[in-house]
C-alpha cells in the first residue's frame, strides 16, 4: 500500500507542510461531508436531525473509529469536549479509585494544560493532595505506594522524547497506582496498543495528526472493566443514564457513556468523522517507519548544513515520536521566515523550532527542499528581520 496521498488533502500550492503535529491539513472530502450534515441534515431536519440523523450517537461512533486505531476495543472510547476537560475526568476518576493515596505524579516536560487541570483539582479537593512532577529520565524511579495516579503525554510536545508506555504502566500497576496516558502527540503517528498496555485510562485530541480541524473534538478511553465504578464529576446532563427522563437527581449513563458532558459538536464531529476515514486502510507500523525515516533525512541534513542548530529531540528513533525539534537562539524569527518560504513549523518557548513529519502528504523530496530553505533561512541570516522579530499570539 502506498501511504502517500497529497491529492487527498488541501495543501496550498508550494507549501511543506511540517505542522501537522500541531494542526493537521485539511482532506479534501471534509468539505462536502460537512455541507451536506449542514444543508442536508440541519437544515432540512431542524431539530429532528437528532434521532433521524443520529447525531446523538455520533460520539460513541466516532469514538468506535479511533478505538481501531489505538487498539482498543469498541464502545471504550467516547468524543466531545476539549482535551483539557478530558484530563479533568480522567484525573478525577483516578483520584476516586485510590481515596486512600494524595499524590499525581507527572513529569516536567509535560503539556502544561494537563498539569494546570491537575492544579485546578487538587484546589477543589480536600487538603493533602500533591501534584508532583519530576524530570521525564526519573518517572519510573518516583512511582511508589504514595502514587494515586500517575499522568503522563506519551510523546513530550516540546522535544518529542517518547515514554516506554508497556513498561511505565507495569511499574505503575506494581506499585498500585493508576496509569492515565495523555495520546495527543501520538494518535495517529505511531502504533498505540491501549487494550494491551492495560492502563486505565487515556484521552487525546484529534485536531493533530487525525485532521479534524481546529477545536476538533477530543476522547477519552476508559479500561472497560472499570467503567462501571467511575463515578464522573463532570455529571453532564448526556452523561445521564436517561437524559430525556429530566430527573432532578445524576445518574450515571450505561458504560462509556457516562463519560459524556455536553452537546455533541455535531459539525465538528462530521468532519472528523470524515477525516477518519483516510486512515481505513493505513498501515500505522509501515506509517510509523516512513516517519522515522523521513525524520532521520531530515535531521541529518540539518546537523550537516546547519551547525548553529541544535538537536533537542531524541537522536535515537525510537526514543522519538514524529517530530523533530532544533534548539536555536533566535528560533522564533528563524521560524517565521522559515514560514515566509513556504515551509511550514512552528516554534515552542524558549528557543524550540519544530517540526513533524506525517507520510501521508510528506515525502522525501519534501524534507529534502525544507532542509534545503533552512539552510538558506539560517546561515544567511535571512531571520535577521522586523517583520520575524515581532511576535505573534500564537507561535
Amino acid at each position: 500500500m502506498d501511504l502517500l496521498r497529497k491529492e487527498k488533502f488541501h495543501l496550498p500550492e508550494g507549501v511543506i507542510y511540517l505542522d501537522g503535529n500541531s494542526l493537521g491539513p485539511m482532506p479534501k472530502d471534509v468539505p462536502l461531508a460537512v455541507n451536506s450534515m449542514i444543508e442536508n441534515e440541519w437544515a432540512t431536519h431542524l431539530i429532528k436531525g437528532w434521532n433521524e440523523c443520529a447525531w446523538m450517537d455520533q460520539p460513541k461512533r466516532v469514538g468506535n473509529k479511533i478505538a481501531k486505531l489505538l487498539g482498543a476495543p469498541d464502545g471504550s472510547i467516547i468524543m466531545g469536549d476539549t482535551l483539557s476537560i478530558k484530563v479533568f475526568q480522567a484525573l478525577d476518576a483516578a483520584l476516586s479509585l485510590r481515596s486512600d493515596r494524595k499524590v499525581i505524579l507527572s513529569d516536567n516536560g509535560n503539556f502544561p494544560s494537563d498539569l494546570y487541570m491537575a492544579e485546578g483539582l487538587i484546589r477543589l479537593k480536600s487538603a493533602g493532595y500533591e501534584l508532583r512532577t519530576v524530570p521525564p529520565e526519573d518517572v519510573a524511579n518516583s512511582i511508589n505506594a504514595d502514587v494515586a495516579a500517575v499522568m503522563l503525554t506519551e510523546v513530550d510536545y516540546r522535544t518529542g522524547r517518547r515514554h516506554d508506555v508497556q513498561s511505565i504502566t507495569e511499574k505503575a500497576h506494581s506499585e498500585g497506582c493508576v496509569m492515565i496516558w495523555d495520546l495527543a502527540h501520538s494518535a495517529g503517528a505511531l502504533e498505540v496498543n491501549l487494550e494491551g498496555s492495560n492502563c486505565e485510562f487515556a484521552i487525546g485530541c484529534t485536531y493533530k495528526y487525525l485532521n479534524g480541524g481546529p477545536g476538533a473534538p477530543a476522547f477519552i478511553y476508559v479500561r472497560p472493566d472499570l467503567i462501571e465504578q467511575i463515578q464522573p464529576a463532570l455529571s453532564g446532563w448526556l452523561g445521564h443514564h436517561s437524559p430525556f427522563a429530566f430527573e432532578l437527581s445524576y445518574r450515571p449513563g450505561e458504560a462509556i457513556e457516562r463519560m459524556r458532558v455536553g452537546t455533541p459538536p455535531v459539525i465538528q464531529l462530521a468532519a472528523l468523522e470524515k477525516a477518519l476515514d483516510l486512515w481505513s486502510d493505513v498501515d500505522m507500523q509501515e506509517l510509523r517507519d516512513m516517519s522515522l525515516k523521513l525524520s532521520r533525512i531530515f535531521i541529518e541534513g540539518v546537523e550537516a548544513r546547519c551547525p548553529s542548530l541544535e538537536l533537542i529531540s531524541p537522536r535515537n528513533n525510537h526514543e522519538r515520536g514524529s517530530q523533530v525539534s532544533f534548539g536555536f537562539e533566535n528560533g522564533y524569527a528563524a521560524m517565521q521566515a522559515i514560514i515566509a518560504r513556504g515551509v511550514i513549523g512552528d516554534f515552542r518557548a524558549p528557543n524550540v523550532m519544530r517540526f513533524g513529519f506525517t507520510p501521508l502528504y510528506i515525502d522525501e523530496t519534501d524534507v529534502k527542499k525544507a532542509v534545503d530553505t533552512i539552510d538558506d533561512v539560517i546561515n544567511n541570516r535571512l531571520w535577521d528581520h522586523p517583520n520575524f522579530l515581532r511576535q505573534n499570539r500564537v507561535t
